[in-house]
């Protein structure tokens, strides 16, 4: 059976939408188009230096 006052100890409030967004959103992600612009600098760097 569920004893409700050892879950509501255990029970940590979730962030606000706007605080969620603003962690989300802080992070520094590398993704896809960001990869991309990183392999034609390189390989522009590259065929410089040839």
């Amino acid at each position: 059976m569920i004893n409700f006052e050892e879950e509501l100890k255990k029970f940590h409030p979730s962030l606000e939408v706007e605080d969620a967004a603003e962690a989300i959103y802080n992070q520094d992600l590398t993704d896809v188009a960001d990869l991309l612009i990183k392999m034609i600098v390189e390989a522009e760097e590259m065929e410089e230096k040839k």
